[in-house]
């Protein structure tokens, strides 16, 4: 189909494109992982090495010289902060089946040849491992959409050993956040913090059942604070990460990231695989915002402009005066140059055309596509944002109200 209503002029690819959870450009050279153990089908094998060596000695051949430290009475806020919370993280195994049909007349024939659609019957059955904390005490639990999306049955491990089934309330794609519950009652709960107080240099907690060991406990530090989705290289995902060096592995995904105070500050998230000390996690405030409209209604709403945009720099200026694409002419090497417009979308009924240069939005100096994607992506639906743009040599204010990012643009 031909694309001709599109409001388009540089046809190179996009750094940031709005309507996809306010974000794009992944990061080259680097594959992301979502920390969750899964197993291909339920009749594989999983093969762990021994944890025993060659050279370890027994009980009995123990050296006695070797000093004995006697237990540590004073307390230590490591020690406190997991008891606290501990009780409260929790195991997620998910299932899912995937449907086949089988080929009755051998490989290579096309079903529809014969005029019909042999039934479908049960697949493999891939099972995953995650993590997730008690947010009330009726059984309502935080987690990672990854996690439980798709899942056809969720069983719920709670730190006393037993085993519930959980049903999923809500997944929200663009944040990667979900909630699940469990038929229960007097659970423990965790205490949530405020992620945006955090700062560069605090201690970090992560608790969580990497490879299926559960209620393992790793400790660092916030790296850093508000990374963009592009930074870590989930372009589908709108959200400003938590940095941390906390060892993070599969299974932990969903598990909570501690302050020095027991207090839940994010949910563990992702890493960049092959890297060392590269942890991601979602801050608690903006997993609270979100868990709370699932819970109400299953879904979670996203405000929305319908532009793709570009940092501008003296460069990427100097590129576009160039080129023949183009019969837009640009008076400003700074702020941010939306690309394209989407037909329809607020951006577009508010009158803003490709080439336009955003300089502020609500009197807030625009520099990068990251203070668009936070300033969008802390608004509701329906939000009313003021715009200075420079177009064509000329300041214009816009008004316009955001739109809900519609379902085709979720990742």
């Amino acid at each position: 189909m031909k694309r001709t209503t599109d409001k388009v002029f540089w046809q190179q690819p996009l750094t940031y494109l709005l309507i996809l959870a306010g974000a794009g450009g992944a990061l080259l050279g680097q594959r992301i992982i979502f920390p969750q153990t899964t197993s291909s089908s339920e009749n594989s094998t999983q093969i762990v090495q021994s944890s025993s060596n060659s050279y370890g000695t027994s009980k009995s051949e123990k050296s006695n010289w070797l000093p004995v430290r006697a237990p540590i009475s004073n307390g230590n806020f490591i020690v406190d902060a997991v008891q606290k919370v501990g009780p409260a993280v929790v195991r997620i195994n998910a299932s899912r089946t995937f449907s086949q049909r089988p080929n009755m007349f051998g490989r290579g024939i096309p079903e529809d040849f014969y005029g019909y659609e042999p039934p479908s019957r049960s697949g493999p059955v891939e099972q995953g491992t995650g993590s997730g904390f008690i947010i009330s005490s009726d059984g309502k639990i935080l987690t990672n959409a990854h996690v439980v999306e798709g899942s056809t049955t969720v069983e719920v491990v709670l730190k006393d050993g037993r085993r519930l089934q959980g049903r999923v309330l809500g997944t929200d794609s663009v944040t990667d956040v979900a909630v699940i519950k469990i038929d229960a009652n007097n659970l423990p709960t965790v205490t949530v913090g405020d992620s945006n107080n955090l700062q560069p240099g605090e201690w970090a907690i992560a608790i969580g059942n990497p490879l299926g060991l559960d209620n393992s406990v790793t400790v660092g530090i916030i790296s850093a604070t508000g990374r963009s989705s592009s930074d870590v290289g989930v372009p589908d995902k709108r959200v400003g990460f938590i940095q941390t060096d906390a060892a993070i592995n599969p299974g932990n995904s969903g598990g909570p990231l501690l302050n020095q105070n027991g207090d839940v500050v994010g949910i563990n998230t992702a890493i960049i695989d092959g890297a060392q000390g590269l942890g991601f996690a979602i801050p608690i405030n903006n997993a609270q915002q979100i868990a709370q409209q699932l819970i109400k209604g299953g879904k979670a709403e996203h405000a929305y402009l319908g532009i793709a945009m570009q940092t501008l720099t003296p460069e990427l200026k100097q590129e576009l005066d160039r080129s023949l694409n183009t019969n837009v002419r640009l008076f400003s090497d700074r702020g941010v140059l939306i690309m394209q417009v989407v037909p329809g979308s607020p951006a577009d009924k508010s009158g803003l055309q490709p080439g336009d240069i955003i300089q502020r939005i609500d009197n807030k100096t625009i520099t990068e596509s990251e203070n668009v994607q936070q300033i969008v992506q802390n608004k509701t639906v329906g939000s009313l944002l003021e715009l200075e743009v420079n177009r064509n040599g000329q300041n214009l204010s816009f008004q316009l109200r955001t739109g809900n990012l519609p379902s085709r643009l979720r990742g």
